[in-house]
């Protein structure tokens, strides 16, 4: 094998290169007898072409980032949420422990060098490359937080269409592509905007001038901090380009349509009332597989990180493990609930 034959070259002090359609070699003097030079003349093509391939190899842009690179179970590819921070899986993979393999997907944009995909089958078809490339042998679990979740459910697709095992795919407080559309988040926006106001106005009715001075301070300053972070951060490059892979990523989503897929399909929830809106829509195209919800006071925002990571990762064990949900009961008898879901037992 040319890798092989390479090696030992290097091994003698032989160095090959290529320079166009050449290939050339330095060598201590007396190093590269003639039966060298007739086996490299010999192979002189598959030389040219495997230190080609190398070389483009070395200038693509590598998506994988290893968060536990050891372990001897099935790897877990994790892709982030729309501004592609696969950081946010750090808690989750230390929970998992050593035996774990885990591994980030980080999406193009980021570098200042490439642009985002703008479709989620696109992108896909890249961390499907990728994985391919940097561990040839499946199976392989799939995950996916947020609105990534619509990313790794195509690329679980793409990898099952290709050849591969994927044992499931786990999607993360990850809605279906249509609960990203502008209609949805416009009227989630207001009810957040309501619910802030009639905070306010709760916490205004119930205090003393003094503390209502206090009160009134806290937030101007608070707001003041939002203003100098975000001035800030649009003259930080790094900050402008996460900008642009969150709006780039985020329009991606929208357009997406999720096709039929026959493996399992694993919904981790941040809680119980998730279940009829997060569960519906992805079910319809992908019936195989159960919900997995961890108690109330989690949420979306706080799933991933401490203290809520190390119940997500028990979640992750029992399903990985073919442990299994336990039913939750429903707190009204006249509308039970058909799904399926764990929580602790504690």
């Amino acid at each position: 094998m040319v890798p092989a034959f390479l090696a030992e070259l290097r091994s003698r002090g032989i160095d090959v290169s290529a320079d166009g359609d050449r290939l050339r070699c330095a060598a201590p003097t007396g190093v590269l007898t003639p039966q060298l030079r007739h086996e490299l003349q010999q192979r002189k093509r598959e030389i040219l072409d495997f230190l080609r391939s190398a070389e483009a190899l070395a200038q693509q842009q590598r998506a994988i980032v290893p968060l536990e690179p050891r372990g001897t179970r099935a790897p877990v590819f994790a892709v982030g949420g729309h501004n592609g921070d696969v950081f946010c899986y750090r808690a989750l993979a230390r929970y998992l422990g050593e035996d774990q393999p885990f591994f980030g997907l980080e999406p193009p944009g980021l570098d200042g060098r490439t642009d985002p995909f703008t479709r989620v089958e696109d992108l896909a078809a890249f961390f499907a490359d990728q994985i391919r490339s940097f561990r040839p042998s499946s199976p392989y679990i799939i995950l996916g937080f947020c609105a990534g979740g619509s990313v790794a459910y195509e690329l679980g697709r793409q990898l099952v269409q290709g050849g591969a095992a994927v044992e499931f795919v786990g999607l993360l407080g990850s809605p279906d592509p249509r609960w990203f559309s502008w209609p949805r988040q416009l009227a989630r926006r207001l009810g957040q905007q309501r619910e802030r106001v009639s905070q306010h106005a709760r916490a205004l009715g119930s205090l003393s001038v003094a503390d209502l001075r206090r009160y009134l301070t806290e937030k101007l300053d608070a707001r003041k901090a939002q203003r100098d972070a975000a001035d800030a951060a649009a003259l930080d490059r790094v900050l402008i380009r996460r900008a642009v892979l969150e709006r780039v990523t985020l329009v991606a989503v929208r357009r997406y349509a999720p096709r039929g897929f026959a493996g399992r399909v694993e919904l981790f929830l941040p809680c119980r009332e998730w279940l009829p809106s997060a569960t519906r829509r992805w079910r319809s195209v992908a019936p195989s597989g159960e919900e997995y919800v961890w108690p109330a006071g989690c949420s979306v925002d706080s799933m991933l990180l401490e203290p809520q990571a190390a119940g997500v990762a028990e979640l992750f064990r029992r399903c990985r493990d073919g442990i299994g949900p336990i039913p939750l009961r429903s707190s009204d008898p006249k509308r039970p609930l058909p799904l399926l879901a764990y929580r602790p037992t504690d």
